[in-house]
């Protein structure tokens, strides 16, 4: 035996005592003990597909098996989420300093996501510019038509809308007063009268906040511009906008980001779209039930009933509230109770039927991940933050799907 070949592993003590297979012999904390112990880790590491994990437990092997592998993997993983968390925070930083351009791009891809098939199909018959042209502008024009005439249909009920709620609050306060309520009367009175004698005393400071909100017309008016603006570009030549940013990038680099980027995409356009057809489901529902209900403002109420829909699980229950008030003030206890169980129904349907039906393609996300995520996303960014919290999770987790799966063959 040359005196450079390592020397024998110990046998074990005793009388007919066996290392177990596979396992050193020699007492437990020796060097073979610790040596074998390292490569059962890096063999877990490299098991669970991290190479980089592998590599810092190897590392981690020659601290003489004073931390066992299960804490240095835990640490391995624990500063690379702290890593991540930072990254994270630090991107959240930026769009909040950027806000009025973070909120005018995502416009502009949600405008991208539901009017790209429309330019695409236009585009068969057309050249591209016009098509473009056309499926932005022309949708662009039916928006505001309809605005408009949601705007003069509630103009011109509001005459009538006055007199129906000074008599459906009369109403109201019987009501309340008889049984179970039992309220004394005058109470709600009171209360009215208190509100008038506040807004008459404040009148000054609520005239100079609302005129301090001017300013907040004037960025939202240029966020509508910019996202339309932008919109326009990224229906014409997405796809080469992409191209271009992707060959930017090292090679090595654009395979993975091509694969997550589309993901991304895929998803966003789904849900994108599946919330259009939700919205556009519950708001012809609750509209067409307050149309046969002769609810004052159905047609206002509609709308509103489709906007709030955007915001997860939330927009539609705090939508039809509203109608449910309106309609106790205009038509009584009775059309209102009506109101009440077209909420329920409407929920159920759209949490049993639609969402299933048209989202679960796009989006796979638990409803209490979706729960989450919008409570977390109002109270970071209020509304806005609301509205965009389940794409942004949704996208994120797409990512990390496609990332985590390296197709056949590829890189």
């Amino acid at each position: 035996m040359s005196s450079d070949s390592p020397p024998p592993p110990e046998r074990p003590r005793g009388r007919g005592a066996r290392p177990r297979r596979g396992v050193p012999g020699g007492v437990p904390g020796g060097r073979a003990w610790r040596a074998w112990r390292a490569s059962r880790a890096v063999a877990r590491a490299r098991r669970s597909g991290s190479a980089a994990l592998a590599a810092a437990v190897r590392r981690a092997g020659g601290e003489g098996g004073r931390v066992p592998p299960g804490l240095r993997l835990a640490a391995a993983y624990a500063w690379r989420l702290l890593v991540v968390g930072v990254a994270v925070y630090l991107a959240f930083t930026v769009l909040g300093r950027f806000e009025l351009v973070a909120v005018a791009v995502f416009l502009a891809l949600v405008a991208t996501a539901l009017l790209r098939p429309l330019a695409d199909l236009l585009a068969r018959v057309l050249p591209r510019p016009p098509a473009v042209a056309l499926a932005v502008f022309g949708t662009l024009f039916v928006v505001l038509g309809l605005l408009a005439l949601v705007g003069t249909a509630a103009a011109a009920e509001a005459g009538r809308l006055v007199g129906e709620l000074r008599g459906g609050i009369g109403r109201i306060e019987r009501w309340l007063e008889g049984p179970p309520f039992h309220v004394r009367h005058g109470v709600l009175s009171g209360a009215h009268d208190k509100i008038t004698s506040f807004v008459t005393r404040h009148r000054a400071a609520l005239i100079s906040r609302a005129l301090s909100s001017a300013g907040r017309v004037v960025e939202a008016l240029t966020a509508a511009f910019l996202a339309l603006f932008c919109s326009v570009f990224f229906v014409h030549s997405g796809d080469r906008m992409w191209h271009w940013f992707r060959d930017q990038l090292p090679e090595g680099a654009r395979p993975p980001l091509d694969r997550a980027a589309r993901a991304a995409w895929s998803t966003f356009a789904g849900y994108t779209r599946g919330i259009i057809v939700v919205a556009a489901s519950n708001a012809a529902l609750v509209g067409v039930a307050l149309f046969l209900l002769r609810v004052p403002l159905a047609l206002p109420l509609t709308l509103l009933v489709f906007f709030a829909t955007f915001v997860p699980l939330i927009g539609s229950p705090i939508a039809l509230a509203v109608a449910t008030v309106v309609a106790l003030a205009g038509r009584g206890p009775a059309v209102a109770a009506v109101v009440l169980l077209l909420i329920v129904a409407v929920g159920q349907f759209e949490g049993h039927v639609l969402h299933p039906l048209v989202m679960s393609w796009a989006v796979r996300l638990h409803p209490v991940v979706v729960a989450i995520s919008v409570i977390a996303g109002s109270l970071v960014a209020g509304v806005i933050g609301a509205v965009v919290a389940v794409p942004m999770v949704s996208v994120a987790w797409a990512v990390t799907r496609a990332l985590r799966h390296r197709p056949r063959g590829g890189a």
